[in-house]
């Protein structure tokens, strides 16, 4: 679990594509909430994760040196750290081995990157770690329903749900009136008399 005061979420990106590395390093960084580390092959990126003090590690199947299949069996015998595995090939079968010898997630590359951050943020909410923007101040709960203004993220339990920008406007004016009535007249929410 990351020790930083500020509740940043420490991420490890084993991947030997380093382009896409530094595009989900850089994506992460402009969500806000999230420190990256980056390792380019399977034994580097165990290393780090054993010796490291990540909150999740994201897990590229298709290694040097080591493929990512064998890195998660080796990380899992050291730390209990939140995996999630990346594959360009994205078959059943490699999705299930996966999931079996211990991946929390698993997503077929290419991915989409605010998936994957609700994704990390779901497996993070689970195991009740903090996720930078869900501090209490950056989120509302209602019942199983959780929103996150910070990246306009809504979930039901760890679903994410599928929002469009105007339904999701809607959402957020209906949950800051809540209470009051909402006149589209004037723009602006009014008390019930």
């Amino acid at each position: 679990m990351n020790t930083h005061p500020d509740s940043m979420v420490d991420v490890l990106i084993v991947d030997d594509d380093e382009q896409f590395a530094q595009l989900v390093a850089e994506f992460l960084g402009t969500e806000g909430g999230f420190s990256v580390a980056m390792r380019h092959d399977g034994a580097a990126g165990v290393e780090a994760a054993v010796n490291g003090r990540f909150d999740v590690v994201v897990l590229d199947v298709g290694l040097p040196r080591l493929n990512g299949f064998e890195a998660l069996k080796r990380i899992r015998r050291e730390v209990d750290v939140p995996v999630v595995m990346l594959t360009a090939r994205g078959d059943d079968i490699d999705r299930i081995l996966g999931l079996e010898i211990g991946a929390d997630d698993y997503l077929p590359k290419p991915c989409n990157l605010q998936e994957l951050v609700a994704r990390i943020r779901a497996i993070l909410r689970r195991l009740g770690r903090a996720a930078g923007a869900e501090t209490s101040a950056d989120r509302v709960v209602i019942g199983d329903m959780t929103i996150e203004p910070g990246s306009r993220s809504v979930f039901r339990g760890d679903d994410l749900v599928s929002l469009t920008g105007a339904e999701y406007l809607v959402l957020d004016v209906l949950v800051q009136s809540a209470g009051h009535a909402y006149s589209g007249e004037d723009d602006r929410p009014f008390r019930r008399s």
